[in-house]
């Protein structure tokens, strides 16, 4: 009853005050204060509430303790998940650690794996293998795949193989197949410190594209002697994949798209592109060609040792004209065809050894001997930078090196002029938009690049 009393009269004295303050105000305000009004009436009652500080307190304190990690694996394990898990196989392994390190506990699997014909490649060969199972919580295998290097050599740069290991009601299966590699394009860029190869490891891009870079502007820069300190390089290039994962074995590389190389304060760049004749080759912003008809070497980093001129034959110890070029390389070293062509022969050939002869356009032939291997066949067409063989020391070689030579109507010439010499691929009129357009995407995706690599050295 005090309360309602106590209400009512805090009520009346708020519209004395109202009426007041009605009466001296401009009409235009009455109906904004009467809102006002209700508002300090419901404001009025709310002070009729008790202060929440005369209300009584009570802190109440509870331990609350989770489940414990053991119960909730056990949680997750009566769930039965199925969970993948990757490694690489090594050197080492047996089918034991392989599994063990992949969470799988299933001697059926192991047993499979150690004696069925199929599955036992997985850990036959070289190691590296990409592997990927996917096993339940229990340990025990529904599948494993595995993928590397395609086992045929002619397919390892554009190949993989795909062991799969399954299980179905009947048991494991074990399949093998060759496929084809993925592409996708990737970006990089860094600073020369001491070698190129040094500096793209830094920058976390593969070798094989170190080299095609090389290749590349071999023609403007000589790597071993006009590198300096704090030249830059800005690449686009594809990166091979496996199903969709990098590949991390040898052999297999994507190609260079576009790159910039800024040698001491130069600036030199390479775009692919091809030509309306459907071949591709290098050519820089402005659309001149980097790619001669004859590459300057036959093998990507060697050295001469013995030039086009008259020499003491190491054999014979007579001093005779020396026919071609000899390049010092380990044994195994890849060798390529210096321009498109026919196998005209592959074999053996007395002194030669292991030799390949290439027969080219406009009366032009190439010989490539000493080989320890060859990868070719007679009339087989092969490519500009095909592998051909590996440096050997077959025939009469004193050591392992590369003899090549280089041939006009028969004739013997010096085969580095030549190279120096050898015409140039042009991008045709109707085409030169298109480049145009196409080597401008590139330039800005490069100088992005750049860009990026450069904030993070300052970052540094």
């Amino acid at each position: 009853m005090k309360s309602t009393v106590s209400f009512e009269r805090t009520l009346a004295q708020a519209a004395a005050r109202t009426g007041q303050f009605l009466s001296s105000h401009p009409r235009s305000l009455t109906a904004a204060v009467t809102l006002m009004l209700a508002g300090f009436g419901a404001t009025a009652f709310g002070l009729a509430v008790p202060d929440a500080s005369d209300l009584p307190q009570r802190v109440v304190t509870e331990i609350v303790t989770p489940e414990g990690v053991s119960a909730q694996l056990e949680t997750l394990s009566a769930q039965n998940l199925a969970l993948y898990r990757s490694d690489t196989t090594r050197s080492s392994d047996t089918v034991d650690t392989l599994l063990r390190r992949l969470g799988v506990a299933d001697a059926q699997a192991a047993a499979f794996l150690r004696s069925d014909p199929t599955a036992r490649k997985l850990l036959e060969g070289r190691a590296g293998k990409m592997t990927r199972v996917l096993a339940r919580s229990s340990g025990q295998l529904d599948e494993l795949v595995a993928r590397y290097a395609a086992l045929d050599p002619a397919l390892a740069a554009t190949h993989f193989t795909r062991l799969r290991v399954a299980r179905s009601n009947a048991g494991f299966q074990a399949t093998t197949e060759t496929v084809a590699l993925d592409a996708q394009l990737r970006m990089g860029s860094g600073t020369v410190a001491s070698s190129l190869f040094a500096s793209t490891d830094d920058a976390n891009i593969p070798d094989a594209v170190a080299s095609q870079m090389a290749e590349v502007f071999a023609t403007e820069i000589d790597f071993h002697r006009d590198l300096r300190r704090g030249d830059t390089f800005s690449v686009l290039y594809e990166a091979l994949t496996a199903d969709g994962e990098p590949i991390n074995w040898g052999g297999a590389a994507g190609r260079v798209v576009a790159a910039e190389f800024v040698n001491d304060g130069q600036s030199h760049s390479a775009v692919w592109f091809k030509t309306d004749a459907g071949k591709g080759a290098y050519f820089g912003f402005d659309g001149r060609s980097k790619q001669h008809s004859f590459l300057a070497s036959p093998m990507e980093f060697s050295r001469v040792t013995s030039g086009f001129a008259m020499r003491l034959h190491p054999i014979l110890n007579q001093w005779k004209q020396h026919k071609g070029v000899d390049y010092g390389a380990p044994t195994g070293t890849a060798v390529r065809a210096v321009g498109d062509g026919v196998v005209e022969f592959a074999g053996w050939q007395n002194g030669y050894g292991n030799v390949v002869q290439i027969k080219h356009s406009n009366e032009r032939e190439t010989v490539y001997a000493h080989l320890s291997r060859i990868d070719v066949k007679k009339g087989q067409h092969i490519e500009q930078g095909a592998h051909l063989g590996a440096v050997g020391a077959t025939g009469w070689a004193t050591g392992p090196h590369l003899h090549f030579e280089f041939k006009v109507n028969g004739a013997h010439q010096d085969p580095m002029a030549i190279a120096k010499s050898s015409e140039t691929l042009t991008i045709a009129p109707t085409a030169r938009a298109q480049f145009a357009q196409l080597a401008q995407g590139y330039e800005s995706q490069l100088d992005a690049a750049a860009t990026v690599s450069a904030s993070a050295r300052y970052s540094e």
